[in-house]
Protein backbone atom coordinates (compact mmCIF):
# COMPACT_ATOMS: atom_id res chain seq x y z
CA UNK A 1 0.00 0.00 0.00
CA UNK A 2 2.60 2.34 0.49
CA UNK A 3 4.15 1.94 -3.00
CA UNK A 4 0.40 2.29 -4.14
CA UNK A 5 0.28 5.90 -2.51
CA UNK A 6 3.00 7.16 -4.32
CA UNK A 7 1.31 6.82 -7.56
CA UNK A 8 0.42 10.03 -7.56
CA UNK A 9 3.62 11.64 -6.49
CA UNK A 10 5.32 10.17 -9.38
CA UNK A 11 3.18 11.01 -11.98
CA UNK A 12 3.17 14.92 -10.53
CA UNK A 13 7.14 14.26 -11.06
CA UNK A 14 6.46 13.29 -14.47
CA UNK A 15 3.89 16.33 -15.68
CA UNK A 16 6.31 18.81 -14.27
CA UNK A 17 9.94 17.18 -15.44
CA UNK A 18 10.81 16.15 -11.42
CA UNK A 19 13.60 13.81 -10.93
CA UNK A 20 12.34 11.60 -8.71
CA UNK A 21 13.94 7.92 -7.46
CA UNK A 22 11.47 6.07 -5.60
CA UNK A 23 12.46 2.57 -3.66
CA UNK A 24 9.41 0.85 -2.72
CA UNK A 25 9.73 -2.75 -0.64
CA UNK A 26 8.09 -6.13 -2.28
CA UNK A 27 7.44 -9.72 -0.85
CA UNK A 28 10.12 -11.68 -1.24
CA UNK A 29 11.31 -13.11 -4.63
CA UNK A 30 9.75 -16.52 -4.00
CA UNK A 31 6.35 -14.97 -3.30
CA UNK A 32 5.70 -13.25 -5.92
CA UNK A 33 2.94 -14.01 -7.71
CA UNK A 34 1.39 -15.78 -4.56
CA UNK A 35 -1.24 -12.93 -3.46
CA UNK A 36 0.84 -12.67 -0.60
CA UNK A 37 0.15 -10.30 2.43
CA UNK A 38 0.82 -6.59 0.77
CA UNK A 39 2.03 -7.89 -2.61
CA UNK A 40 1.36 -5.77 -5.65
CA UNK A 41 2.22 -5.39 -8.70
CA UNK A 42 4.04 -2.30 -8.23
CA UNK A 43 5.97 -2.65 -11.68
CA UNK A 44 3.11 -2.88 -13.46
CA UNK A 45 1.20 0.13 -11.78
CA UNK A 46 4.05 2.64 -11.78
CA UNK A 47 4.78 2.01 -15.51
CA UNK A 48 2.44 4.44 -17.21
CA UNK A 49 3.88 7.05 -14.44
CA UNK A 50 7.89 6.76 -14.29
CA UNK A 51 10.40 7.17 -17.11
CA UNK A 52 11.62 3.74 -15.77
CA UNK A 53 10.78 1.10 -13.81
CA UNK A 54 12.90 -2.14 -12.41
CA UNK A 55 12.63 -4.67 -9.77
CA UNK A 56 15.80 -6.23 -8.34
CA UNK A 57 15.65 -9.80 -7.74
CA UNK A 58 19.69 -10.03 -7.21
CA UNK A 59 21.40 -8.24 -4.88
CA UNK A 60 24.19 -8.28 -7.09
CA UNK A 61 22.59 -6.50 -9.52
CA UNK A 62 21.52 -3.20 -7.03
CA UNK A 63 24.21 -1.10 -7.27
CA UNK A 64 24.26 -1.42 -11.25
CA UNK A 65 20.21 -0.48 -11.22
CA UNK A 66 20.76 2.25 -8.38
CA UNK A 67 23.42 4.01 -10.57
CA UNK A 68 20.45 3.63 -13.72
CA UNK A 69 17.62 5.43 -11.63
CA UNK A 70 19.43 8.06 -10.58
CA UNK A 71 21.25 8.87 -13.67
CA UNK A 72 17.73 8.63 -15.73
CA UNK A 73 15.80 10.71 -13.35
CA UNK A 74 18.14 13.22 -14.44
CA UNK A 75 19.41 12.59 -17.93
CA UNK A 76 16.80 14.47 -20.95
CA UNK A 77 13.93 15.81 -19.53
CA UNK A 78 14.20 14.83 -15.66
CA UNK A 79 11.48 12.41 -14.61
CA UNK A 80 10.55 9.71 -11.57
CA UNK A 81 12.23 6.20 -11.65
CA UNK A 82 11.19 3.43 -9.32
CA UNK A 83 12.90 0.76 -8.35
CA UNK A 84 11.13 -2.24 -6.25
CA UNK A 85 12.86 -4.11 -4.01
CA UNK A 86 11.96 -7.30 -2.39
CA UNK A 87 12.30 -8.23 0.84
CA UNK A 88 15.24 -11.15 0.72
CA UNK A 89 16.98 -8.78 -1.80
CA UNK A 90 17.24 -6.03 0.72
CA UNK A 91 18.16 -8.11 3.55
CA UNK A 92 20.99 -9.76 1.22
CA UNK A 93 24.66 -8.97 1.49
CA UNK A 94 26.36 -8.45 -1.93
CA UNK A 95 29.83 -10.23 -2.17
CA UNK A 96 30.65 -7.95 -4.96
CA UNK A 97 32.57 -4.81 -6.26
CA UNK A 98 30.36 -1.74 -6.32
CA UNK A 99 30.72 0.18 -9.85
CA UNK A 100 31.59 3.92 -8.98
CA UNK A 101 30.50 4.97 -12.77
CA UNK A 102 27.45 6.07 -13.62
CA UNK A 103 25.38 3.20 -15.68
CA UNK A 104 24.72 5.56 -18.72
CA UNK A 105 26.65 7.86 -20.22
CA UNK A 106 25.88 11.35 -20.55
CA UNK A 107 23.80 12.55 -23.76
CA UNK A 108 25.72 15.44 -25.72
CA UNK A 109 23.95 18.62 -26.18
CA UNK A 110 22.61 18.90 -30.06
CA UNK A 111 22.78 22.64 -31.80
CA UNK A 112 22.41 23.57 -34.91
CA UNK A 113 24.53 26.58 -35.38
CA UNK A 114 23.65 27.46 -38.96
CA UNK A 115 20.52 27.62 -38.00
CA UNK A 116 21.32 29.48 -34.70
CA UNK A 117 23.34 32.31 -36.95
CA UNK A 118 20.05 32.69 -39.33
CA UNK A 119 17.68 33.78 -36.33
CA UNK A 120 20.47 35.89 -34.45
CA UNK A 121 20.62 37.71 -38.07
CA UNK A 122 16.87 37.98 -38.36
CA UNK A 123 16.51 38.78 -34.79
CA UNK A 124 16.38 42.63 -34.88
CA UNK A 125 14.11 42.71 -38.21
CA UNK A 126 10.92 41.16 -36.05
CA UNK A 127 8.98 43.44 -35.01
CA UNK A 128 6.94 41.97 -32.13
CA UNK A 129 9.04 38.74 -30.57
CA UNK A 130 8.29 37.20 -27.11
CA UNK A 131 9.87 34.43 -25.27
CA UNK A 132 8.11 31.70 -23.74
CA UNK A 133 9.67 29.90 -20.79
CA UNK A 134 10.49 26.94 -18.45
CA UNK A 135 13.39 26.58 -17.50
CA UNK A 136 14.93 23.98 -15.03
CA UNK A 137 18.62 24.40 -15.47
CA UNK A 138 20.79 26.00 -12.54
CA UNK A 139 21.65 28.48 -15.23
CA UNK A 140 19.12 28.84 -17.41
CA UNK A 141 17.68 32.05 -15.06
CA UNK A 142 20.94 33.68 -16.15
CA UNK A 143 20.69 32.75 -20.05
CA UNK A 144 16.99 33.86 -20.08
CA UNK A 145 18.25 37.09 -18.23
CA UNK A 146 21.08 37.81 -20.90
CA UNK A 147 18.57 36.50 -24.32
CA UNK A 148 15.61 39.52 -23.05
CA UNK A 149 17.75 41.69 -22.45
CA UNK A 150 20.58 41.91 -25.34
CA UNK A 151 17.13 40.89 -27.66
CA UNK A 152 15.17 43.65 -26.06
CA UNK A 153 12.43 40.78 -26.14
CA UNK A 154 9.28 40.39 -23.48
CA UNK A 155 9.20 37.24 -21.74
CA UNK A 156 6.45 35.23 -20.26
CA UNK A 157 5.79 32.39 -18.45
CA UNK A 158 4.22 28.69 -17.47
CA UNK A 159 3.61 28.36 -14.27
CA UNK A 160 6.42 25.90 -14.02
CA UNK A 161 8.61 28.56 -14.97
CA UNK A 162 7.33 31.10 -12.32
CA UNK A 163 10.68 32.81 -10.72
CA UNK A 164 13.53 32.28 -13.75
CA UNK A 165 12.67 35.56 -14.61
CA UNK A 166 12.68 38.72 -12.49
CA UNK A 167 8.89 39.07 -12.24
CA UNK A 168 9.46 43.23 -11.18
CA UNK A 169 11.46 43.23 -14.73
CA UNK A 170 9.74 45.82 -16.87
CA UNK A 171 10.24 42.86 -19.57
CA UNK A 172 8.17 40.47 -17.73
CA UNK A 173 4.52 39.63 -18.81
CA UNK A 174 4.13 37.26 -15.86
CA UNK A 175 2.56 34.36 -16.41
CA UNK A 176 0.48 33.12 -19.29
CA UNK A 177 -2.44 30.55 -19.58
CA UNK A 178 -5.98 30.03 -18.19
CA UNK A 179 -5.52 32.43 -15.42
CA UNK A 180 -2.54 34.39 -16.20
CA UNK A 181 -2.00 37.85 -17.25
CA UNK A 182 -4.40 39.15 -19.98
CA UNK A 183 -1.75 41.47 -21.34
CA UNK A 184 0.84 38.16 -21.56
CA UNK A 185 -1.97 36.03 -23.49
CA UNK A 186 -2.76 39.10 -25.92
CA UNK A 187 0.62 39.32 -26.51
CA UNK A 188 1.36 35.71 -26.93
CA UNK A 189 -1.20 35.88 -29.79
CA UNK A 190 0.11 39.07 -31.69
CA UNK A 191 3.63 38.07 -31.69
CA UNK A 192 5.06 37.23 -34.99
CA UNK A 193 7.98 34.89 -33.45
CA UNK A 194 7.51 32.60 -29.94
CA UNK A 195 10.36 31.78 -28.44
CA UNK A 196 9.47 28.39 -26.36
CA UNK A 197 12.29 27.79 -23.98
CA UNK A 198 11.26 24.19 -22.41
CA UNK A 199 7.61 24.90 -22.84
CA UNK A 200 5.41 22.03 -23.58
CA UNK A 201 2.14 23.35 -24.79
CA UNK A 202 -0.03 22.09 -22.21
CA UNK A 203 -3.36 22.84 -22.79
CA UNK A 204 -3.85 25.45 -19.48
CA UNK A 205 -1.13 27.43 -21.88
CA UNK A 206 -2.59 27.43 -25.19
CA UNK A 207 -6.34 27.19 -24.74
CA UNK A 208 -7.76 26.89 -27.62
CA UNK A 209 -4.91 25.07 -29.88
CA UNK A 210 -6.23 25.78 -33.38
CA UNK A 211 -6.65 29.76 -32.19
CA UNK A 212 -2.82 29.89 -30.22
CA UNK A 213 -0.25 32.37 -31.60
CA UNK A 214 -1.92 32.87 -34.89
CA UNK A 215 0.55 36.02 -35.91
CA UNK A 216 3.18 33.82 -35.68
CA UNK A 217 1.85 30.83 -37.79
CA UNK A 218 0.89 33.90 -40.51
CA UNK A 219 4.55 34.88 -39.68
CA UNK A 220 5.91 31.49 -40.76
CA UNK A 221 3.87 31.53 -43.72
CA UNK A 222 5.42 34.62 -45.05
CA UNK A 223 9.09 33.50 -43.78
CA UNK A 224 9.57 36.08 -41.35
CA UNK A 225 8.67 34.61 -38.35
CA UNK A 226 7.19 31.29 -36.50
CA UNK A 227 7.16 29.45 -33.49
CA UNK A 228 10.89 28.35 -32.21
CA UNK A 229 10.51 25.79 -29.98
CA UNK A 230 13.79 24.47 -27.97
CA UNK A 231 13.04 21.11 -26.07
CA UNK A 232 15.06 18.74 -24.40
CA UNK A 233 12.49 15.71 -24.93
CA UNK A 234 11.82 15.12 -28.31
CA UNK A 235 8.07 13.65 -28.10
CA UNK A 236 7.51 17.02 -26.60
CA UNK A 237 8.17 18.79 -29.87
CA UNK A 238 5.45 19.26 -32.62
CA UNK A 239 3.12 16.89 -29.76
CA UNK A 240 0.56 19.90 -29.33
CA UNK A 241 2.03 22.93 -31.31
CA UNK A 242 3.55 22.55 -34.81
CA UNK A 243 7.02 24.41 -34.42
CA UNK A 244 8.53 26.62 -37.23
CA UNK A 245 11.71 25.09 -36.07
CA UNK A 246 12.76 22.95 -33.38
CA UNK A 247 16.09 22.95 -31.93
CA UNK A 248 16.35 19.88 -29.87
CA UNK A 249 18.89 19.27 -27.02
CA UNK A 250 19.85 20.91 -23.31
CA UNK A 251 17.85 24.23 -23.59
CA UNK A 252 20.34 26.12 -21.63
CA UNK A 253 23.36 25.16 -23.23
CA UNK A 254 22.11 26.05 -26.99
CA UNK A 255 21.11 29.09 -25.53
CA UNK A 256 24.55 29.38 -24.70
CA UNK A 257 25.21 29.23 -28.51
CA UNK A 258 22.69 31.38 -29.53
CA UNK A 259 23.37 34.53 -27.07
CA UNK A 260 26.60 36.03 -28.95
CA UNK A 261 25.16 36.34 -32.14
CA UNK A 262 21.98 38.02 -30.67
CA UNK A 263 22.18 42.19 -31.49
CA UNK A 264 19.29 44.32 -29.74
CA UNK A 265 16.52 46.13 -31.49
CA UNK A 266 14.30 48.89 -30.07
CA UNK A 267 10.94 47.52 -30.79
CA UNK A 268 9.58 50.84 -29.84
CA UNK A 269 5.77 50.07 -31.49
CA UNK A 270 5.79 46.72 -29.61
CA UNK A 271 6.37 47.99 -26.26
CA UNK A 272 4.06 50.75 -26.30
CA UNK A 273 1.74 48.17 -27.43
CA UNK A 274 2.36 46.04 -24.50
CA UNK A 275 2.20 48.69 -22.04
CA UNK A 276 -1.23 49.77 -23.40
CA UNK A 277 -2.49 45.95 -22.41
CA UNK A 278 -0.83 46.58 -19.10
CA UNK A 279 -2.99 49.69 -18.27
CA UNK A 280 -6.04 48.41 -19.88
CA UNK A 281 -5.65 44.83 -18.01
CA UNK A 282 -4.30 45.32 -14.65
CA UNK A 283 -4.27 42.72 -12.20
CA UNK A 284 -7.58 43.80 -9.89
CA UNK A 285 -9.62 43.19 -6.92
CA UNK A 286 -11.34 45.03 -4.84
CA UNK A 287 -11.04 45.73 -1.13
CA UNK A 288 -13.88 44.83 0.91
CA UNK A 289 -15.32 48.49 2.90
CA UNK A 290 -16.24 45.85 5.88
CA UNK A 291 -12.97 45.14 6.41
CA UNK A 292 -13.35 41.47 4.82
CA UNK A 293 -10.51 39.31 4.06
CA UNK A 294 -9.92 38.90 0.38
CA UNK A 295 -7.30 36.54 -0.64
CA UNK A 296 -5.64 39.01 -2.76
CA UNK A 297 -5.27 41.15 0.13
CA UNK A 298 -3.45 38.44 2.24
CA UNK A 299 -0.79 37.60 -0.87
CA UNK A 300 -0.07 41.10 -0.65
CA UNK A 301 0.70 41.22 3.08
CA UNK A 302 2.74 38.09 2.91
CA UNK A 303 4.40 39.81 -0.02
CA UNK A 304 4.82 42.81 1.86
CA UNK A 305 6.49 41.08 4.58
CA UNK A 306 9.18 39.32 3.14
CA UNK A 307 10.28 42.28 0.32
CA UNK A 308 13.82 42.75 1.79
CA UNK A 309 14.10 38.77 2.30
CA UNK A 310 12.85 37.26 -1.65
CA UNK A 311 16.18 35.39 -1.94
CA UNK A 312 15.41 33.67 1.19
CA UNK A 313 11.88 32.71 0.68
CA UNK A 314 10.43 29.21 -0.78
CA UNK A 315 6.46 29.41 -1.65
CA UNK A 316 4.70 26.02 -2.33
CA UNK A 317 1.69 26.59 -4.49
CA UNK A 318 2.12 30.23 -4.98
CA UNK A 319 4.72 32.42 -7.35
CA UNK A 320 8.36 34.12 -6.57
CA UNK A 321 10.50 36.32 -8.16
CA UNK A 322 13.48 34.38 -7.34
CA UNK A 323 15.14 31.26 -9.43
CA UNK A 324 13.58 27.91 -8.17
CA UNK A 325 11.94 29.29 -5.27
CA UNK A 326 8.69 28.23 -6.07
CA UNK A 327 7.20 24.64 -6.33
CA UNK A 328 3.90 23.96 -7.40
CA UNK A 329 1.85 20.96 -8.71
CA UNK A 330 1.46 22.58 -12.26
CA UNK A 331 0.51 19.41 -14.96
CA UNK A 332 -1.39 17.24 -12.69
CA UNK A 333 -2.96 20.02 -10.64
CA UNK A 334 -2.80 17.86 -7.31
CA UNK A 335 -4.39 19.09 -3.91
CA UNK A 336 -2.71 18.59 -1.03
CA UNK A 337 0.46 18.52 -2.92
CA UNK A 338 1.29 22.47 -0.95
CA UNK A 339 1.84 20.73 2.72
CA UNK A 340 4.57 17.96 1.58
CA UNK A 341 6.66 19.79 -0.72
CA UNK A 342 6.85 22.80 1.86
CA UNK A 343 8.15 20.10 4.09
CA UNK A 344 10.94 18.63 1.40
CA UNK A 345 12.20 22.28 1.17
CA UNK A 346 12.56 23.29 4.20
CA UNK A 347 14.36 20.27 4.70
CA UNK A 348 16.26 20.59 1.75
CA UNK A 349 16.93 24.51 2.38
CA UNK A 350 16.57 24.89 6.35
CA UNK A 351 18.05 28.51 6.33
CA UNK A 352 14.94 29.31 3.89
CA UNK A 353 11.41 30.34 5.12
CA UNK A 354 9.55 28.40 3.50
CA UNK A 355 5.53 28.72 3.30
CA UNK A 356 3.00 26.73 1.57
CA UNK A 357 -0.08 29.00 0.97
CA UNK A 358 -3.22 26.97 0.95
CA UNK A 359 -6.68 26.33 -0.02
CA UNK A 360 -8.47 25.06 2.64
CA UNK A 361 -10.14 21.93 0.58
CA UNK A 362 -6.54 21.30 -0.66
CA UNK A 363 -4.89 21.41 2.58
CA UNK A 364 -7.38 18.77 4.44
CA UNK A 365 -6.14 16.50 1.97
CA UNK A 366 -2.94 16.29 3.43
CA UNK A 367 -3.09 18.10 6.98
CA UNK A 368 -1.66 15.00 8.79
CA UNK A 369 1.42 15.94 7.77
CA UNK A 370 1.81 18.51 9.95
CA UNK A 371 2.76 15.85 12.77
CA UNK A 372 5.80 15.17 10.63
CA UNK A 373 6.66 18.78 10.70
CA UNK A 374 6.44 18.57 14.86
CA UNK A 375 7.83 15.15 14.90
CA UNK A 376 11.23 16.49 13.20
CA UNK A 377 10.64 19.98 14.02
CA UNK A 378 10.31 20.89 10.76
CA UNK A 379 9.73 24.36 10.57
CA UNK A 380 7.04 24.81 7.90
CA UNK A 381 4.35 27.81 7.74
CA UNK A 382 1.52 27.18 6.48
CA UNK A 383 -0.97 29.93 5.37
CA UNK A 384 -4.57 28.52 4.76
CA UNK A 385 -7.08 30.63 2.67
CA UNK A 386 -10.09 29.34 4.36
CA UNK A 387 -13.44 30.59 1.93
CA UNK A 388 -15.33 27.19 3.21
CA UNK A 389 -15.43 26.21 -0.35
CA UNK A 390 -13.77 24.30 -3.10
CA UNK A 391 -13.04 27.59 -4.63
CA UNK A 392 -12.29 27.00 -8.67
CA UNK A 393 -14.35 24.20 -8.76
CA UNK A 394 -16.84 27.22 -7.18
CA UNK A 395 -15.93 29.44 -9.63
CA UNK A 396 -17.22 27.21 -12.81
CA UNK A 397 -19.86 26.50 -11.21
CA UNK A 398 -21.04 29.98 -10.36
CA UNK A 399 -20.37 31.28 -13.67
CA UNK A 400 -21.52 28.13 -16.12
CA UNK A 401 -23.88 26.37 -13.56
CA UNK A 402 -25.98 28.68 -12.78
CA UNK A 403 -24.63 28.43 -8.91
CA UNK A 404 -25.46 24.58 -8.75
CA UNK A 405 -22.69 24.17 -5.37
CA UNK A 406 -22.10 20.21 -5.86
CA UNK A 407 -20.04 18.75 -3.86
CA UNK A 408 -18.21 22.32 -2.80
CA UNK A 409 -19.52 23.74 0.22
CA UNK A 410 -16.78 22.70 3.12
CA UNK A 411 -17.46 21.53 6.69
CA UNK A 412 -13.80 22.69 8.12
CA UNK A 413 -12.50 21.41 11.29
CA UNK A 414 -10.74 24.10 13.51
CA UNK A 415 -7.71 24.84 11.96
CA UNK A 416 -6.29 26.61 15.08
CA UNK A 417 -7.35 23.86 17.56
CA UNK A 418 -5.82 20.90 14.80
CA UNK A 419 -2.42 22.65 14.54
CA UNK A 420 -2.31 22.97 18.33
CA UNK A 421 -3.66 19.45 19.11
CA UNK A 422 -0.37 18.50 17.48
CA UNK A 423 1.61 20.63 18.89
CA UNK A 424 2.08 23.20 16.02
CA UNK A 425 1.44 27.00 16.86
CA UNK A 426 -2.24 28.04 15.60
CA UNK A 427 -2.97 31.35 14.17
CA UNK A 428 -6.18 33.15 12.82
CA UNK A 429 -7.06 36.30 10.83
CA UNK A 430 -10.41 37.34 10.12
CA UNK A 431 -10.58 40.73 8.92
CA UNK A 432 -8.04 43.32 7.37
CA UNK A 433 -7.24 44.90 10.14
CA UNK A 434 -5.80 41.51 12.27
CA UNK A 435 -4.06 40.31 9.73
CA UNK A 436 -0.78 42.59 10.09
CA UNK A 437 -0.07 41.34 13.09
CA UNK A 438 -1.16 37.82 12.47
CA UNK A 439 1.60 37.96 9.64
CA UNK A 440 4.20 39.15 11.53
CA UNK A 441 3.71 36.74 14.29
CA UNK A 442 3.31 33.65 11.65
CA UNK A 443 6.80 34.97 10.23
CA UNK A 444 8.44 35.15 13.04
CA UNK A 445 7.36 32.43 14.78
CA UNK A 446 10.92 29.84 14.76
CA UNK A 447 8.87 26.23 14.61
CA UNK A 448 6.51 25.05 12.23
CA UNK A 449 3.08 27.65 12.10
CA UNK A 450 -0.56 27.64 10.83
CA UNK A 451 -2.04 31.19 10.14
CA UNK A 452 -5.78 30.48 8.86
CA UNK A 453 -7.00 33.70 6.64
CA UNK A 454 -11.06 33.38 6.93
CA UNK A 455 -11.49 35.09 3.59
CA UNK A 456 -14.23 35.79 1.15
CA UNK A 457 -16.69 32.97 0.04
CA UNK A 458 -17.31 34.26 -3.69
CA UNK A 459 -14.20 36.07 -4.93
CA UNK A 460 -13.42 34.65 -8.23
CA UNK A 461 -9.73 34.46 -9.77
CA UNK A 462 -9.22 37.02 -12.74
CA UNK A 463 -8.68 36.93 -15.31
CA UNK A 464 -9.70 33.53 -17.09
CA UNK A 465 -9.76 32.02 -20.40
CA UNK A 466 -12.78 28.85 -20.26
CA UNK A 467 -11.99 26.09 -21.90
CA UNK A 468 -12.21 25.61 -25.29
CA UNK A 469 -11.73 29.59 -25.86
CA UNK A 470 -8.35 31.01 -26.93
CA UNK A 471 -6.19 33.01 -25.12
CA UNK A 472 -7.28 36.48 -26.20
CA UNK A 473 -11.32 35.64 -25.15
CA UNK A 474 -10.97 35.69 -21.83
CA UNK A 475 -12.46 37.06 -19.02
CA UNK A 476 -11.55 39.80 -16.56
CA UNK A 477 -13.36 41.36 -13.46
CA UNK A 478 -16.38 42.99 -14.10
CA UNK A 479 -15.28 46.52 -13.33
CA UNK A 480 -12.44 45.76 -15.74
CA UNK A 481 -15.53 45.99 -18.07
CA UNK A 482 -17.10 48.89 -17.20
CA UNK A 483 -14.04 50.43 -17.23
CA UNK A 484 -12.97 49.83 -20.67
CA UNK A 485 -16.41 50.00 -21.88
CA UNK A 486 -16.46 53.16 -24.20
CA UNK A 487 -17.70 56.17 -22.98
CA UNK A 488 -21.37 57.36 -24.06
Amino acid sequence: PGATNVVTAMQDALSDGTPLVVFTGQVPVSAIGTDAFQEADVVGISRACTKWNVMIKDVADMPRRINEAFEIANSGRPGPVLVDLPKDVTAAINQKPIPSAPAIPARPPTSQSTFFTGLASKASQITSPQILRMLAHPDGPQRLKELSHNGNIPVTTTLQGLGVFDELDPKSLHMIGMHGSAYSNLAMQNADVVIALGARFDDRVTGNVPKFAPEARKAARENRGGIIHFEISPKNINKVVQATEAIEGDVTENLELLLPLIESSERKEWFTKIDQWKNQYPFYHVQDPNGILKPQTVIQELNRQTENIKDKVIISTGVGQHPRSMVTSGGLGTMGFGLPSAIGAKVAKPDHIVVDIDGDASFCMTGMELATAAQYNIGVKVLILNNDFQGMVKQWQDLFYEERYSGTPMRNPDFVKMAESMHIRGLRATTVQELPKAMEEFLAHPGPVVLECKVEKHEHVYPMVPAGKALHEFIVHPDILKRNAPKA
